[in-house]
């Protein structure tokens, strides 16, 4: 079983870059098929990108597509999310997923959860 932790979240302003990291322990990281979600107050958990074990595979969610960037370096058992241009529409919590085959862009397709971090654009 992996266990993930998700770290890089803070306060930024409009238009700002943040990067957030998802370190893994317990199994390597190059077993899973990896995801970022979020979730707002009162809103429904959204998909934000997802990145196969390869790193060759990525799909983004439309209300992110072109602005943030999933990558993954398995050799540090890291996944990362490269936000860039943030609005405060972009205000949420963000988890990092972990899936034993593939990618998906479903919650509930995923095994394993972080603890999630919170990211706070302000306008």
């Amino acid at each position: 079983q992996v266990q993930l932790v998700e770290s890089g979240g803070g306060l930024v302003q409009a238009g700002d870059s943040l990067r957030l990291s998802c370190l893994a322990s317990g199994r390597a990281l190059s077993a899973y098929g990896m995801g970022w979600f979020r979730q707002a107050p009162g809103k429904e958990r959204e998909f934000v990108a997802t990145i196969s074990i390869s790193g060759s595979n990525t799909y983004y969610g439309d209300s992110v597509k072109g602005r943030f960037t999933i990558s993954r370096d398995n050799a540090k058992n890291t996944v990362y999310l490269q936000m860039n241009s943030l609005k405060p529409e972009d205000t949420a919590v963000y988890y990092c997923a972990g899936r034993i085959l593939g990618t998906s862009s479903r919650s509930s397709e995923y095994h394993y959860w972080g603890q999630g971090t919170q990211v706070t654009v302000s306008s």
